[in-house]
C-alpha cells in the first residue's frame, strides 16, 4: 500500500516507524510539536460541548423526578445518601446503587434544591467525558483524530439528551470512558498502576448501574492479555490485580448493605427479599437479558403475546425507528473504520510495543467494546430503552476520528480514498434516511446532507490529485454532511422540554416515540417550560399545557401507526400523562410519570410535617415523588419504582400508623382500581395484591376521605372509631 504522507502542518500527523526501538522514544509523546491551532481547538470543543450541556438546562425541570426525589433526600439525610433512598425517611432505595446520585445529592446540599442544581453535575460530566475520549485518541492518533471524536460524541443526539438529564447514564458513560483510557495506558507500557485505575472505575460504575458495567469487561480484558507488551505471567497478575480493585471499589457498598441490620436499613427497591444481591442477579441483572424480571412491569413479551415489551429484538435493533435517530447515524461509518484500522495495523508485532501496534491494540479496545455493547442492547428481552445507547456512544466517536485519521494518512492508495468515499456516501444516505423518519422535519436538511454528502465522497477520490487545500475542503464538506444530522437532532433535544421515566432525543419519528415532550412530571418553583412553546414537528399534545392542569407539552405518542403500547395493555397517546395514570389536575401519575401538585395538596402536606416521619404514603415512587419535590417533606412510595416491591408489608404501615409516623395517604390512582401498582394492572406475578392493595383497602375501611385540590387524602391520625386509633 503507498502511502501519501502529509506536509508538517497537516491535522494529522505521521505515523513513526514501526520499530520498538522508535517506539519506544516516540509512543506515547503526541504531545511533542503541538500544532498552533491545537490548543485553542481544544478549548472551542470543550466551551461548545459545555455550551450545548447547558443551554435551556432548566427548562426540564426535575426531569425524571424519581431519581430527583432521591437526591432532594440525599440532601438532606446522609443515611439516604448513602442508600440513595427515595425518601429522607428511608423507607425503600432506587432501584438501582447510589453513585449516581451522589453528585447531584451534593450539589443540592450546597445550593439548593432546583432543576439546575440536580442537572448542571450531569451536564459536567458530558464535558468530562468529552475531555477524556480526546485524551485517549489524541494519544496516538494525533489531535484532529482526538478533535473529530470529541465533536462526533458530542453531536450524538442521545449523549445530548442524557448528559442534560439525571438518570445513572450520565456518570456510566463517563465512567466507561474513563476504564477504556486507562487500559490503553496500561497497554502503552503494561503498567499496573493504570490497569488498576481502570478496576477502580469499573467498581464505580458497577455501583451506577450495577452489571451493566461489566459488559465491556471480555474484550478488555482479552486484548490486555494477549497484546501488553510483557510477559505472559505478569499480564495475568496484572489483570488479578485490577479485578482485585474493581471488587473493592465496587463491592465495599455492597457489603456494608448486606451486613447492615436490614430492620434498620432502607427496603431496596426493586427487590422482592429485600437484598441487593438479589436485584443486581435478577431485576437489574440476567433478568434485562433473558426478560425474566420479577416484580418488573414487564419482560420480554406482553402478556397473552403480541411480541416483545420493550421492541423487536435482532441485528438491526439499532437502526429501528425507536432507536436510529439516538445513536446511529455514525455508527455503520464506525464499523467500517474499525475494520479498515484493523486492516491497516495487520501487520503490527502482536505486543502494543509499536506505534503501529498500539494503534491496533486501541481498535480491538474500542471495537471490542461497541460490538459486545452493541450485541448485548440488539438482543437483550427484558426491559430496554432507547437512551441505554448512550453507552455506546464514546464507542462510536473514537473508532470514526481514529479510523477518518488512519485512512486520511494513507489517502494516497486507491483502497484507502475508496474506503472514505464509500464511507462518506453512506453516512450521507443513512443521514437521508433517518432525517426522512421524522415527518416534515426540516426537509431541506436532508436533502442538502445527501447531496453534499456524495459531493464531498466524489472529492475524496480526486483530493489525492488536486492538491491539499482542494483536499482539506472536501474533507470539511464532507464531516459538515456526516455531522449536520446529528447536530439537528441535539438542537432540537437541547431547546425543548423532557421529563419523565422514558425520554428521547430528537423530533418524532415515524414508528417511534421520540419528540418533544414532558411526561407529566413536576416542574420546580420558577422553572419556565419553554420548552413546550416552542414544540414543532410531530407534537400530538392538546394545546399548550398539555394534560389539563399538568406540565406543557403532554407526552407525545405515535404520530403514524397508532399509540406505543406498553406493558399492561394501556396505549398513550399524545396529551395523554402516561400508560397507567393521568397527569391531570393533581391527580396521581402513573409508571413512567409524576404529577402536577397543585397549591392546596402542598400546603396540606407541610402543615405539622415536622411531627412525622413522612408527610404522606402514596403508591408507586413516581407518584409519592412529585409530592414530595413539590411539598419538600418525606413522601414514602409503596411499593418502589414499580408499585411491585413489597414494601412496606401491611403489618409494618399499620405499625408506622399507630406510632404516627406518617400523616397522610394520597388516594386515586390515576383511574385505576385503588391499591394498583401504576402501570401494573394485570401483571402476573405482581405482589400488589398483597401490598399495596391490602394497605390501600385498609386505609379506605379505616379512614375517612377528603378532596384537597382534586386529590383524595387520608388523614391517617383521624380514623373512623375515634383517638382509640385504627382497628
Amino acid at each position: 500500500m503507498t502511502t501519501a504522507v502529509p506536509p508538517m502542518d497537516s491535522p494529522f500527523p505521521e505515523r513513526a516507524p514501526t520499530t520498538p526501538a522508535a517506539s519506544a522514544a516516540t509512543a506515547g509523546t503526541a504531545t511533542a510539536g503541538r500544532p498552533r491551532w491545537e490548543r485553542p481547538a481544544y478549548a472551542a470543543l470543550l466551551l461548545a460541548t459545555a455550551v450545548l450541556l447547558l443551554w435551556n438546562l432548566g427548562a426540564s425541570g426535575y426531569a425524571n423526578s424519581f431519581y430527583s426525589a432521591a437526591v432532594q433526600a440525599g440532601s438532606e439525610s446522609w443515611k439516604a445518601f448513602f442508600f440513595g433512598s427515595s425518601d429522607a425517611g428511608n423507607s425503600i432505595t432506587v432501584d438501582k446503587p447510589p453513585a449516581a446520585l451522589w453528585p447531584m445529592a451534593l450539589s443540592v446540599r450546597l445550593f439548593g434544591l432546583g432543576g439546575w442544581q440536580i442537572l448542571v453535575p450531569q451536564a459536567l460530566m458530558g464535558v468530562g467525558t468529552t475531555a477524556v475520549l480526546h485524551a485517549a485518541v489524541r494519544r496516538h492518533f494525533g489531535p484532529a483524530a482526538a478533535l473529530i471524536s470529541g465533536t462526533v460524541f458530542a453531536l450524538t443526539p442521545v449523549a445530548a439528551l442524557m448528559f442534560r438529564f439525571n438518570n445513572p447514564d450520565a456518570l456510566l458513560t463517563l465512567l466507561l470512558t474513563v476504564t477504556v483510557y486507562c487500559v490503553l495506558r496500561a497497554l502503552d507500557g503494561a503498567h499496573t498502576k493504570w490497569l488498576v485505575w481502570a478496576g477502580v472505575a469499573v467498581g464505580f460504575a458497577f455501583l451506577t448501574k450495577t452489571l451493566q458495567a461489566f459488559v465491556i469487561l471480555p474484550p478488555l480484558a482479552l486484548v490486555y492479555a494477549v497484546c501488553a507488551p510483557t510477559r505472559l505471567r505478569r499480564r495475568l497478575g496484572q489483570l488479578l490485580l485490577a479485578g482485585a480493585a474493581m471488587v473493592v471499589a465496587g463491592g465495599w457498598w455492597v457489603a456494608i448493605v448486606e451486613l447492615w441490620p436490614a430492620s434498620s436499613r432502607p427496603y431496596i427497591g426493586g427487590s422482592q427479599t429485600n437484598s441487593f444481591l438479589e436485584l443486581t442477579l435478577g431485576y437489574n441483572g440476567l433478568g434485562r437479558i433473558n426478560g425474566n424480571e420479577t416484580g418488573s412491569v414487564g419482560g420480554g413479551s406482553r402478556p397473552g403475546g403480541g411480541g416483545p415489551s420493550w421492541g423487536e429484538t435482532g441485528i438491526d435493533r439499532l437502526f429501528s425507528a425507536d432507536i436510529g435517530g439516538q445513536i446511529s447515524w455514525l455508527l455503520p461509518a464506525a464499523l467500517v473504520m474499525l475494520v479498515s484500522g484493523l486492516v491497516i495495523t495487520w501487520r503490527a508485532r502482536r505486543a502494543a510495543d509499536s506505534l503501529e501496534g498500539m494503534a491496533r491494540a486501541a481498535f480491538l479496545v474500542w471495537g471490542g467494546a461497541l460490538l459486545i455493547t452493541a450485541l448485548v442492547f440488539s438482543y437483550m428481552q427484558g426491559i430496554f430503552h432507547e437512551y441505554y445507547t448512550v453507552a455506546l456512544a464514546p464507542f462510536v466517536a473514537a473508532l470514526v476520528g481514529m479510523g477518518v485519521a488512519m485512512l486520511w494518512e494513507e489517502r494516497g492508495s486507491k483502497a484507502a480514498a475508496l474506503t472514505l468515499s464509500g464511507t462518506l456516501a453512506l453516512t450521507a444516505w443513512w443521514s437521508y434516511v433517518l432525517l426522512g423518519r421524522a415527518t416534515g422535519y426540516l426537509p431541506w436538511l436532508r436533502w442538502t446532507v445527501l447531496a453534499a454528502g456524495l459531493a464531498a465522497a466524489g472529492g475524496l477520490l480526486l483530493g489525492a490529485r488536486l492538491g491539499r487545500r482542494f483536499a482539506l475542503g472536501v474533507a470539511a464538506l464532507g464531516l459538515g454532511a456526516a455531522l449536520a444530522g446529528p447536530l439537528a437532532y441535539c438542537l432540537t433535544t437541547v431547546d425543548s422540554t423532557r421529563g419523565g421515566s422514558i425520554v428521547t432525543a430528537g423530533p418524532a419519528v415515524s414508528g417511534g416515540r421520540g419528540g418533544m415532550r414532558f411526561i407529566g412530571g413536576e416542574l420546580p418553583p420558577g422553572a419556565a417550560p419553554q420548552g413546550a412553546a416552542r414544540q414543532g414537528q410531530g407534537q400530538q399534545g392538546g394545546p399548550q399545557g398539555g394534560p389539563q392542569g399538568g406540565p406543557p407539552g403532554g407526552f407525545q405518542g405515535r404520530p403514524q401507526g397508532g399509540p406505543r403500547q406498553f406493558p399492561g395493555g394501556q396505549g398513550v397517546q399524545g396529551g395523554q400523562g402516561a400508560p397507567g395514570g393521568r397527569g391531570g389536575a393533581g391527580g396521581p401519575g402513573g409508571l413512567l410519570n409524576g404529577t402536577k401538585v397543585n397549591a392546596q395538596a402542598t400546603a396540606a402536606l407541610r402543615k405539622d410535617a415536622e411531627k412525622y416521619t413522612w408527610a404522606a404514603a402514596a403508591t408507586g415512587a413516581q407518584n409519592a415523588a412529585s409530592y414530595q419535590l413539590a411539598s419538600g417533606k418525606p413522601v414514602m412510595p409503596i411499593g418502589g419504582f414499580n408499585g411491585s416491591d413489597p414494601s412496606p408489608t401491611l403489618a409494618k404501615f399499620q405499625e408506622y400508623v399507630r406510632t404516627g409516623k406518617i400523616h397522610y395517604f394520597i388516594g386515586d390512582n390515576g383511574g385505576m382500581a385503588d391499591g394498583e401498582g401504576p402501570g401494573m394492572r394485570g401483571r402476573p406475578g405482581s405482589s400488589t395484591g398483597s401490598t399495596s392493595t391490602a394497605i390501600t383497602s385498609w386505609v379506605k375501611a379505616n379512614f375517612r376521605a377528603t378532596t384537597v385540590g382534586g386529590v383524595t387524602f387520608y388523614d391517617l391520625t383521624a380514623p373512623f372509631n375515634g383517638p382509640s386509633g385504627p382497628s
